[in-house]
């Protein structure tokens, strides 16, 4: 099952539908309420991480669903500016994004920075959350295990949580609701396209 794609930009538009879809999606499903809260909640700080991208910034949105897994998508076409990310992140005395505190902070400046990749853009906290198992299996079989094995690159939250030792990353981590609800965020990258998939089992 695929649901409907949902147009969302960063200045609010369409992000109020794209969370009435998950809730129409939980009732097709007939999910549980527990389930149903659960892909509501995913798909509020998927959005609430799409308002904040810099730039303008337009992606499209859509659910869908395996052997119980159900895939929360955040697509985006890289058009981004390079020189407008970098002239609004000088206007910060630090000259870095001091909005990316806690963990959906941090993925949503992780996936701003790869949708316009610079030279070090990606954070080296990030760079143990690379995987690139999912590139050993090719055909229908590595699609059926891995959605994102479409993707030539990409970084998976649980491969970055698993290499975490430090205390206030942890303490960032149990407060989470997407470390504590989600199975899995992969950030998948491929010529002129950025996608974030949430998975969630029911």
């Amino acid at each position: 099952m695929k649901s409907d794609v949902i147009h969302v930009t960063n200045t609010g538009s369409g992000i109020a539908e794209a969370i009435k879809q998950t809730e129409l999606v939980a009732a097709y499903k007939s999910l549980q309420k527990t389930d149903s809260i659960h892909l509501t909640l995913l798909t509020e700080e998927m959005m609430g991480m799409m308002k904040a991208l810099t730039g303008e910034q337009e992606a499209d949105f859509w659910i869908d669903d395996e052997d119980n897994t159900f895939r929360l998508h955040l697509k985006i076409e890289t058009d981004m500016n390079t020189e407008k990310r970098l002239n609004l992140l000088s206007s910060s005395t630090s000259g870095e994004n001091v909005a990316a505190k806690g963990v959906m902070g941090k993925l949503r400046d992780l996936f701003n920075r790869l949708v316009e990749p610079t030279e070090g853009s990606v954070p080296s906290e990030y760079v143990s959350g690379w995987d690139t198992t999912h590139l050993d299996t090719a055909g229908a079989a590595a699609v059926a295990r891995n959605y994102s094995a479409a993707y030539a690159n990409v970084w998976s939250f649980n491969k970055y949580k698993a290499s975490q030792q430090n205390k206030e990353n942890w303490d960032e981590l149990e407060k989470s609701i997407v470390a504590n609800i989600a199975d899995e965020v992969e950030i998948g990258i491929a010529a002129g396209t950025v996608e974030m998939i949430v998975y969630k089992k029911v």
